[in-house]
């Protein structure tokens, strides 16, 4: 049966799900409505409904979801009832706190191995994973069967990594540098720019800002 090509908006949101729905396990909540898992995700429940018909519905009209069946469909969807095998290039501040990051472990994500060039780091131990050096890099993805990467390293370093991975055999890389990378297609690349991310937020705040200061001169005005 062909696959049904699922949005990147309906993706985007399928870890917000996941979330909350875990929250209610840990609340003890055996069920929920579309329109009250709506108010606590502010999302409207015309909208949760869509989103879940997409891998099946899920729900029973006049019971709603099972919270914990949900939950579990969910981490099949997104593929984190599975363990998936993570290595990190670049060990500086950025890497390490990915790699001390306990709940990776819990959703499926084993960090097996971090890399770096520098000297000063290679030999050192973070959460009982040694640093290695850049050269071993190939022969370790093949040993320990890394299927994802993530990049904590300078932009000007990145394409070259990633070509280096990508030929090693690893189908997935975790973004953090700031360089839109060129992989082949049977490679996914998930972008984690935090500047943007931040550039984004700002220009939230200031937008509000400006609304209130615009009210704040009507206001005036009209006094």
């Amino acid at each position: 049966m062909e696959r049904k090509e699922i949005s990147k908006a309906v993706i985007t949101r399928l870890p917000r799900y996941y979330r909350y729905l875990g929250e209610l396990l840990e609340e003890g909540v055996e069920r929920i409505s579309s329109n009250d898992l709506s108010i606590r995700m502010k999302v409207t429940a015309s909208q949760i409904r869509q989103d879940l018909n997409n891998f099946g519905g899920f729900g029973q009209q006049g019971y709603g979801y099972n919270v914990k069946y949900l939950y579990t469909e969910i981490a099949k969807i997104l593929g984190i009832d599975r363990q998936h095998n993570l290595i990190i290039i670049g060990s500086g501040n950025l890497g390490q706190a990915i790699a001390n990051y306990a709940n990776f472990e819990r959703r499926g994500f084993i960090v097996k191995g971090m890399f770096d060039v520098n000297p000063r780091l290679i030999g050192l131990v973070v959460r009982g994973i040694e640093i290695r050096g850049v050269e071993e890099l190939e022969k370790f993805i093949v040993e320990h069967e890394v299927q994802i990467a993530a990049l904590t390293i300078p932009k000007t370093k990145a394409p070259e990594i990633a070509d280096r991975l990508v030929k090693a055999g690893i189908k997935a890389i975790w973004n953090f540098a700031h360089v839109d990378l060129v992989v082949p297609d049977d490679v996914v690349v998930e972008n984690v720019h935090l500047s943007e991310s931040l550039m984004r937020l700002s220009y939230r705040v200031s937008s509000m800002q400006d609304e209130e200061t615009e009210r704040r001169a009507q206001g005036q005005k009209q006094t």
